[in-house]
């Protein structure tokens, strides 16, 4: 959730980690599923064909990026986990000493050493671990991983960017499908190219450029090489 300031503006810092990955994997859905379908219709194949190529890309795609996204986030968990054992051990042992590491912690951050001492004295009568696991590990709240969270999130982006070139797919008539599919493709990927570029600041007209660029390439690749197969099959 966003943070409302005093004078009624918010800070989206929380969202925009899961937003620009949905951005990422909305473009990856887009841009893997457009190539497959174009690969197969260069080669000749029929509308039906098509439609389940397109069908099955879209699934094994979401699955893929659902199974890689638990993995991953559940190693980061993993990590996280035994670091807080550790520093819980720490804190068990030697008390005095983690209050000392907090204090200068923000001494480093340009605290005076008396106020640093308070302020370390305070967080830790309040929760140890959780000031400890925020300024010394960088783990808080609103960073821990959540694998299943991070699964689902990354399957349903990959989903919604590829459903639009494979209903543009079941739309489009046999002659206009390749360009159908193409200019709807390279439109989408340069509208998330700028929302993406929004989202961590970087110029919207580059990142357009960029992913529109890039997304042409992987399109006519992906449909020569159809049309090469397609031609000795």
């Amino acid at each position: 959730m966003a943070r409302q300031k005093a004078d009624g503006g918010n800070h989206v810092t929380d969202r925009i980690g899961w937003l620009r990955a949905a951005v990422l994997g909305a473009n990856d859905g887009l841009l893997s599923t457009a190539s497959l379908i174009l690969g197969v219709a260069a080669a000749a194949a029929k509308p039906a064909d098509i439609l389940v190529a397109g069908g099955a890309g879209l699934v094994a795609g979401a699955m893929s990026m659902a199974a890689g996204e638990y993995v991953s986030v559940s190693a980061q968990l993993d990590t996280e986990n035994a670091q807080l054992a550790v520093e819980r051990r720490e804190l068990t042992v030697n008390p005095a000493g983690e209050h000392e590491e907090l204090a200068e912690i923000y001494m480093k951050r340009g605290v005076d050493g008396p106020t640093a001492a308070t302020v370390a004295d305070q967080l830790m009568a309040k929760d140890a671990l959780g000031a400890h696991a925020q300024d010394e590990l960088g783990i808080s709240q609103a960073t821990t991983a959540r694998p299943v969270q991070a699964a689902l999130a990354s399957a349903a982006s990959f989903t919604a960017g590829a459903a639009l070139p494979l209903v543009v797919a079941a739309l489009a008539p046999g002659p206009w499908l390749a360009p159908a599919i193409g200019l709807s493709s390279l439109m989408l990927l340069a509208l998330l190219g700028v929302i993406g570029a929004r989202l961590g600041g970087a110029d919207p007209w580059r990142a357009a450029a960029r992913v529109t660029f890039w997304g042409a390439l992987a399109m006519a690749v992906t449909a020569g090489v159809g049309r090469l197969v397609g031609a000795v099959v």
